[in-house]
């Protein structure tokens, strides 16, 4: 199932159903007075928040939704049902623009449920209009219209940690090694087109695409796919040993260039969120398999501690490498 992170749509809410005129009509009385109900209100329009980060695919084709309309006023005074309300379930952490009032509301909670267009009032029936002075009133009213607009609906995940890093670090690879996500994995850039999730003991690891110098500017996958680790709770910042082809800064030079652009896109937070540089940060050292000279990872490892407290060294064909790192990681995200 493709990945969809972004749709527009459009959205009604119910109409009011419309009052009638009616009159009771008994056998010995022919000339009764007004008995013409009110109509129902038409249905609200909702939107609720699901643990389910690929619902949006289910509305790839059906853009248009609309709520219950009120049911119409009936004889002997009876009133007409309110319209069902319609409730859209979006995944926990959708942002939802309304492009005619550029309205804005986030869902940042499971079940929190919003409801963002009200249904149209319901008409009244001729007796709604009696008194003593008009005792035979052969008014009534339709109903209201509901709310409508159009939308748009970007989701923004929630994770407890997202794995980070430039093309070809190692990200899905790791992602597949610490859960059943089966992520496609391959020797090249940008093999991550979409971000990948997995289940890590209940912990959500979301795989965020490979970044390059310039994505807060667009370059690469540019800043569509930085704005989903804006609301990780920490970030693991994979660097491969791989880098040290580009000469004995090279790794470093990887790491500084991720967190230049994590900088940069700072500046463009307006939700009040933590900024991405901010996060709390663990720096993964993959593909240490490549180096022969085991004084060179150690001495790697010496130089990326002096940044973080968290330095953790990987590589894939070793198991127990992988196990320990499990261990550790789990501890970690049980202090978040």
């Amino acid at each position: 199932m493709a990945f969809i992170d972004e749709i527009q749509i459009y959205a009604e809410a119910g109409h009011g159903g419309n009052g009638v005129v009616r009159w009771h009509r008994q056998k010995f009385e022919p000339k009764g007075g007004p008995a013409g109900g009110d109509a129902g209100k038409g249905g609200n329009f909702y939107v609720q928040s699901v643990r389910d980060v690929h619902i949006l695919s289910k509305y790839k084709t059906k853009k248009s939704f609309v709520a219950g309309r009120g049911e119409d006023g009936g004889s002997k005074s009876l009133h007409g049902a309110n319209g069902e309300d319609f409730v859209l379930k979006l995944p926990v952490g959708s942002i939802i623009t309304n492009f005619d009032t550029n309205e804005k509301w986030q869902l940042t909670k499971e079940g929190e449920k919003i409801l963002i267009l009200k249904g149209g009032f319901g008409g009244f029936g001729n007796e709604h209009f009696k008194s003593s002075i008009n005792t035979t009133p052969h008014e009534s009213n339709i109903g209201g219209p509901g709310e409508s607009g159009n939308f748009k609906i970007e989701l923004e995940l929630f994770a407890d940690i997202g794995f980070i890093g430039l093309p070809n670090a190692g990200k899905s690879s790791l992602l597949n090694a610490l859960t059943n996500a089966e992520a496609k994995v391959g020797d090249y850039p940008f093999t991550t087109l979409d971000p990948n999730l997995g289940d890590f003991f209940g912990y959500i690891i979301a795989d965020i695409p490979g970044l390059i110098e310039g994505a807060s500017e667009g370059k690469g996958l540019g800043v569509k796919f930085l704005r989903h680790i804006k609301r990780t709770k920490m970030l693991a910042h994979l660097i491969s040993f791989e880098n040290l082809s580009r000469g004995s800064t090279g790794m470093m030079k990887s790491y500084k260039e991720i967190r230049k652009e994590l900088a940069k896109y700072d500046q463009s937070l307006d939700l009040g969120v933590e900024g991405l540089s901010e996060k709390e940060e663990i720096i993964i050292l993959t593909k240490s398999d490549v180096i022969d000279d085991p004084k060179v990872v150690l001495k790697k490892v010496a130089e990326f501690k002096k940044i973080s407290k968290n330095v953790f060294t990987l590589s894939l064909f070793d198991d127990k490498a992988v196990k320990k790192f499990q261990d550790a990681l789990v501890k970690i995200l049980k202090k978040k």
